[in-house]
């Protein structure tokens, strides 16, 4: 039985190779990628059984999907949908002044009708965390009861919920992310969020070190993770507040930075590692993933244990 279940929906990524235009593109590279999924595969390659649950179209494209993430040595637990679409989402990277550029093609994908009920509550209830990002509930109406009950049902059965709040400003407003996320806080144990979100969505004032506290005095966390990119990440933890820069990495590819991170830290607090250490090595593990194209932290924990040995730095409380 996995240590880590996941939900959520993986999309296939269709980039340009090198940073050409989509308009002018004769190729595209494909991958598959999405928040959970992506924390799953970390988890997983670092040494933590993993499992993703998704409600998936019974297509080539939902097949194609489903099948990369078996290659990275998840659980894939899905349901099988004979409606609704395989989601996608297109890639254009790009250099300074032009930056990167995300379009998404996911409405109406086949997660978008799913429930709490068509999933197998036992692997959930079985597992020691069950992981899940602000995204999906993002993506229909359906989605945030399903996301409701299943967070209330891994409470229910024991399991440690822990949720990214990844705000996307193209999937919903401010006003609606807050609205929704603020009543699954309960439900929460461990909460990620970056320093941005916390400020723009939530309303929340002062430095990342004022923000985690804030959020766990206020909302009654076990654990607020507050990330702020280059920068490294804050962690409140039992009422003290840990810190950790960020590594200095060569971007390849920023895309899935944060579920690494996040990832690699629910995978160190699984393996009995404390909150700094935890927070040391998902550091590390994200600046490895800066330097791999696609979606996926394709690392391992060797190289992980790599990077802290050779850039390791003195832990502050």
């Amino acid at each position: 039985m996995s240590e880590l279940v996941t939900f959520g929906e993986t999309m296939l990524r269709l980039s340009p190779p090198g940073k050409q235009r989509l308009e002018n593109a004769r190729e595209l590279e494909v991958h598959a990628g999405g928040a959970e999924s992506n924390v799953a595969i970390t988890a997983q390659r670092l040494g933590t059984p993993a499992t993703w649950l998704s409600k998936v179209p019974e297509t080539p494209l939902g097949r194609r999907a489903v099948g990369e993430l078996r290659q990275h040595g998840i659980d894939t637990d899905v349901v099988w949908s004979h409606r609704g679409r395989q989601g996608t989402y297109y890639v254009e990277q790009g250099g300074s002044p032009r930056g990167t550029n995300v379009v998404y093609d996911r409405a109406d994908s086949a997660i978008t009708t799913a429930s709490a009920h068509e999933f197998d509550l036992d692997r959930i209830q079985d597992a020691q965390v069950f992981f899940t990002s602000g995204i999906t509930p993002a993506l229909s109406s359906s989605l945030r009861d399903a996301t409701a009950n299943l967070l209330k049902a891994a409470r229910q059965g024991g399991t440690t919920t822990a949720v990214d709040f990844n705000y996307r400003r193209k999937l919903w407003s401010p006003e609606e992310a807050e609205g929704t996320m603020t009543k699954l806080f309960p439900g929460i144990d461990i909460l990620v969020i970056a320093a941005r979100d916390a400020r723009t969505v939530l309303g929340f004032e002062g430095d990342p070190r004022q923000l985690a506290h804030k959020l766990g005095s206020q909302y009654d966390f076990t654990t607020v993770v507050v990330t702020r990119g280059d920068e490294g990440a804050i962690a409140w933890h039992d009422s003290v507040v840990h810190d950790h820069d960020a590594y200095e990495t060569d971007t390849v590819d920023a895309i899935g930075t944060g579920d690494a991170f996040t990832g690699a830290f629910i995978a160190r607090r699984l393996d009995g590692d404390d909150v700094p250490t935890a927070l040391e090595y998902a550091a590390a593990t994200a600046a490895l993933k800066r330097t791999i194209p696609g979606d996926a932290a394709l690392v391992t924990a060797e190289e992980v244990e790599a990077v802290v040995s050779e850039h390791g730095q003195d832990i502050s409380r």
